[in-house]
């Protein structure tokens, strides 16, 4: 079992101490970084806005990546095409 350890993670201009696993120290270094992209991306576009305002905005933008992904990887109603055609095989080849 991995060891816990502790880092800080810069996300928009604010520090957070994180106790997170080993294994998982790039992937939130690097969810950080895409983070202070995007909110860099809404603070060179809309100057008149605050941190909150390009945090939710980022925040929307990556869920709605992340919804468009699981829709992409839900193989349910695929699995249900994929028995509906063999119940109907299984019932052409037993005539």
């Amino acid at each position: 079992m991995e060891e816990k350890f502790t880092i800080r993670v810069n996300v928009a201009d604010r520090y957070y101490p994180l106790k997170i696993d080993r294994l998982d120290e790039e992937k939130i270094r690097r969810a950080a970084r895409m983070i202070n992209e995007k909110v860099l991306q809404y603070k060179q576009r809309y100057a008149d806005k605050d941190s909150q305002d390009f945090l939710a905005m980022a925040a929307l933008q990556f869920v709605v990546k992340f919804i468009d992904c699981e829709k992409k990887t839900d193989i349910f109603p695929i699995l249900e095409d994929i028995q509906e055609l063999n119940k109907e095989l299984e019932e052409y080849l037993s005539k």
